[in-house]
C-alpha cells in the first residue's frame, strides 16, 4: 500500500485556505499512485487553538470544513486530524479527533486518549478523552490509529511527562494490526526529535509491526513545529523521512518498507536557527506583518537577531536602527554598521543623548542630591525603546525585541526599553547559544563581525560597563539556569552539581524576582525543555523562595 504523509503548515482557523491545502496535496498523492494520505492532528483547525474552542462559530466552521473535504476528495482514503463534538453530554463539549474517509463516506473515527496538561499543554480544559479504540479496516488492512500524546506514555524516554493509567497503543495492537499511524503536532524543543524518534522507532520494534508518524511545522506564536515525519519498520530502522523545518510529502510503501528520505538538520545548531527563522518567517506572515526593524549596538545578540531576520524576510524587510550614547564605543558603531552591510540592510542612526540629557534636566530637581545610578542606564535603554516604538508607528515595522533567555532570566532588561517590541525572537536562547548560533550562521562566510565575538559583552550604559560586573560569566550563568528552570533542581542540588554556592544563591533571587518583567514581555519562540514565553506559569506575588 502506498501512503503519503502530508507534513503541513496550517494556520489556525483559516478554513477555507486550510481546506484547499489540505485538497491539493491530495490531488498530489493522488497523481503518484496513493491509496492512502495522512494529515497532522487538528490539521482541519490548525494547532493549538486554544479558545477559540469555546467558540461555537469555530467549532460550526471546523465541522463544515471537514463536510467539505469528505465531500470532495474523490480517489483517496484521508486520515485527517480536526475537532468533533461529543454527543453525550457528558465531560468537555469536544473531542480531539482523527477521521478516516473515502468516497465521500467517513470510514472510522478516533478520539484522542492521552490529553497532555504540562508545560505548553492544556488539552483537558477543552476536550474529552476518548474511549479505547479499534482498529481501522482500510482496503484489507487492519490500521491502528493514535493521536500524537497517545505515544508519548514512555517514562525511560519522557520523564517529565504525565504518568498515565491507560496505553492506547499497547490497546490497539493486541487487537491485531498490520500497521500503526500517528498523527500529531508535537513542538519543538533541544533534543525532542532525538527523543521522538526513540519512542517511534522503539514501538514500533516493540510490537513487530511499521509505525507511521505524521507532525506539522510551521510557526504559531511562541510553538514552532519542527516536522521530521518518519516512517519505522518492524525492527525499527526508519525506511521514510520528511525534511524537517518545511513542508513535506513523502510517499512510501507500507510493505515493501520504502519511501522517500530527505534530508534534515544535522546539528543542534542548525536545529535552531531553522526554528527561529521559521517561528518569524510564520508569525509575520500570518499576522499580516511584512517588514521589521531592531536596535543595533555592534553586540552579539542584536547581530543574531538581524541575522535571522534577513534570513527569514529578505534584507529588503530589515531595518537597523543604531542609537549610540556617550557611553558607545566607535568600535560598536562600526560593528554594527559592518554587519548592516554584509546583511545588505538599511540603517538609521538616531543619537539619544540630547535627549538623554533633557530627561536629565528635567528629573534634575525631583533627584535632587542622589548619584546617579541604574535609573539613568534605564532611561537611555527607554529612550531606544520608544524611538524603535515610534518607527514602528509612523513605518509600519513589528519591532523585534533582541534580548536573550540569560538576561530575561535575571532581569537583565528594561522593562519599556530593550524589552519593547511586538516579537522577542531569541528570548529562548541562552547567552551561550547566542555565540554557538553566530559561529554557526558565520561558517561559511563572515556576516557578523569577527571582534562581535571576541569583545566582553556589554550594554553600554555606563563608562566601562560589562555584563560580568552585575553577572555570573555567561558559562556559570547558563547551566546554572538550565538546572534551576529547565530541570527543576532544588538550590542544593545546583551546588551538589559543583556551582559555589553564593553564586547560585545570587542566581536564584535574580530570577525569582523578576517574574513580574517577564509576564510583561513579548512572546517568542521557545526552543528550549522550558521557555518563558509559554509552558511556565509561576505567580508574580508569591511568598515561597528557594533561597
Amino acid at each position: 500500500m502506498k501512503i503519503a504523509l502530508a507534513q503541513t503548515d496550517l494556520t489556525i482557523g483559516a478554513f477555507e485556505e486550510n481546506t484547499e491545502a489540505i485538497a491539493g496535496l491530495c490531488e498530489n498523492a493522488l497523481e503518484q499512485g496513493c491509496e492512502l494520505i495522512v494529515f497532522p492532528e487538528l490539521a482541519i483547525t490548525g494547532y493549538p487553538p486554544r479558545d477559540l474552542l469555546e467558540r461555537r462559530d469555530f467549532i460550526d466552521g471546523a465541522q463544515a470544513a471537514l463536510d467539505t473535504l469528505v465531500a470532495r476528495i474523490r480517489g483517496i482514503g484521508v486520515l485527517c486530524g480536526t475537532i468533533t463534538r461529543n454527543s453525550t453530554g457528558i465531560g468537555k463539549p469536544l473531542f480531539n479527533s482523527a477521521v478516516l474517509f473515502e468516497e465521500g463516506h467517513i470510514l472510522h473515527m478516533v478520539h484522542k486518549q492521552l490529553l497532555p496538561s504540562y508545560d505548553v499543554f492544556d488539552e483537558a480544559r477543552y476536550f474529552r478523552p476518548g474511549p479505547s479504540s479499534e482498529p481501522a479496516d482500510f482496503h484489507g488492512r487492519k490500521i491502528g490509529i493514535t493521536i500524537c500524546e497517545d505515544i508519548w506514555n514512555e517514562p525511560e524516554f519522557c520523564p517529565w511527562c504525565e504518568t498515565y493509567d491507560t496505553d492506547p497503543v499497547d490497546d490497539l495492537a493486541k487487537k491485531g494490526l498490520d500497521f500503526l499511524i500517528n498523527i500529531s503536532a508535537s513542538p519543538f524543543s533541544l533534543n525532542k526529535p532525538a527523543t521522538r524518534a526513540r519512542i517511534i522507532r522503539g514501538l514500533a520494534a516493540r510490537y513487530g509491526v511499521p509505525l507511521l508518524y505524521c507532525n506539522s511545522t510551521g510557526g504559531q506564536d511562541c510553538l514552532v513545529f519542527d516536522g521530521g515525519s518518519f516512517a519505522a519498520g518492524p525492527d525499527g530502522s526508519v525506511f521514510a523521512q520528511a525534511a524537517d523545518f518545511s513542508r513535506d510529502l513523502v510517499m512510501l510503501d507500507v510493505e515493501a518498507l520504502t519511501g522517500d528520505v530527505k534530508h534534515v538538520s544535522s546539528c543542534p545548531e542548525e536545529q535552531v536557527c531553522r526554528a527561529l527563522v521559521m517561528s518569524l518567517r510564520d508569525y509575520t506572515r500570518r499576522c499580516g506583518i511584512s517588514r521589521v526593524a531592531l536596535g543595533l549596538s555592534g553586540g552579539i545578540d542584536s547581530s543574531l537577531t538581524a541575522c535571522l531576520s534577513v534570513e527569514a524576510l529578505g534584507s529588503e524587510n530589515v531595518l537597523g536602527v543604531l542609537m549610540p550614547s556617550a557611553y558607545t564605543s566607535d568600535e560598536s558603531l562600526e560593528d554594527a554598521r559592518s554587519l548592516a552591510s554584509n546583511l545588505g540592510i538599511k540603517t538609521a542612526t538616531l543619537p539619544i543623548t540630547p535627549m538623554f540629557d533633557a530627561y536629565v534636566q528635567v528629573l534634575e530637581t525631583v533627584f535632587e542630591g542622589r548619584p546617579m545610578d541604574v535609573t539613568e542606564e534605564n532611561i537611555q535603554a527607554r529612550i531606544r525603546g520608544a524611538l524603535l516604538m515610534a518607527i514602528s508607528n509612523k513605518l509600519g515595522h513589528m519591532v523585534l525585541s533582541t534580548g536573550n533567555k540569560s538576561e530575561l532570566a535575571v532581569g537583565y532588561c528594561t522593562l519599556y526599553g530593550d524589552m519593547s517590541g511586538g516579537y522577542a525572537l531569541i528570548s529562548d536562547v541562552p547567552k551561550t547559544m547566542v555565540y554557538r548560533l553566530s559561529r554557526f550562521i558565520n561558517r561559511k562566510k563572515e556576516l557578523i563581525p569577527e571582534r562581535v565575538f571576541e569583545k566582553p559583552p556589554s550594554a553600554e550604559l555606563r563608562p566601562g560597563q560589562k555584563d560580568e560586573d552585575d553577572l555570573p560569566p555567561y558559562d556559570v550563568l547558563d547551566p546554572i539556569l538550565e538546572l534551576y528552570l529547565e530541570k527543576r533542581f532544588t538550590p542544593g542540588e545546583i551546588v551538589a552539581e559543583g556551582f559555589d554556592e553564593q553564586v547560585v544563591a545570587k542566581v536564584i533571587r535574580m530570577v525569582d524576582a523578576n517574574e513580574y518583567k517577564r509576564v510583561q514581555a513579548p512572546l517568542g519562540p521557545k526552543v528550549t525543555a522550558k521557555a518563558f514565553s509559554c509552558g511556565r506559569r509561576y505567580p508574580v506575588a508569591h511568598g515561597f523562595r528557594s533561597v
